[in-house]
């Protein structure tokens, strides 16, 4: 499906269930990952992510839309459109709208990181942060040595830092 057909499917589910047009702008939007939709208040326009469409149903695409459309409808009424009030509740209940949107059935795969490593001169001590740190300002929590780089570690999560032996 594509924004232009997703825009005319919205257009469409709005003027059936709501009995108003939708005159703004609808598109998808893959950076969401953890909800189903966004209504936007600041220009109106609506995104839907594109796993309620290859993952789920095109009931649930459905269902998430009329959600999205029971915000964007309340908010132009001058009404509020948060989940917690009784007009949001009656109104997505009246259209059939999803209260909550599944979660994806794919975990989303994490790229692995470069770590930058750090070891304390005196003690040992290992130190791993995702950004490059000046090691002339910087000291070792434990002792309070002087801190060297070692290099890059590339890893998909943190690597330890081991609390090694006291060397003195």
């Amino acid at each position: 499906m594509t924004n232009l057909q997703l825009q005319q499917l919205v257009e469409q589910l709005s003027q059936r269930y709501f009995h108003r047009p939708f005159r703004h702008q609808v598109t998808f939007n893959a950076r969401l990952r953890t909800t189903g939709g966004r209504y936007r208040l600041q220009d109106h326009n609506i995104e839907i992510n594109p796993k309620m469409l290859t993952e789920h149903d095109q009931a649930t695409l459905v269902g998430v839309i009329k959600h999205e459309l029971c915000h964007y409808h309340l908010h132009l009424a001058g009404q509020s459109g948060q989940h917690r009030t009784r007009a949001f509740q009656t109104l997505l209940a009246q259209v059939g709208g999803l209260r909550y949107a599944p979660a994806p059935l794919k975990p989303t795969k994490t790229r692995p990181k470069r770590w930058q490593e750090y070891v304390c001169t005196h003690c040992g001590q290992p130190y791993y942060r995702l950004r490059r740190v000046d090691v002339s300002r910087m000291v070792c929590g434990r002792c309070h040595g002087k801190l060297r780089w070692q290099g890059v570690v590339i890893s998909t999560s943190r690597p330890h830092e081991i609390r090694r032996q006291n060397h003195g």
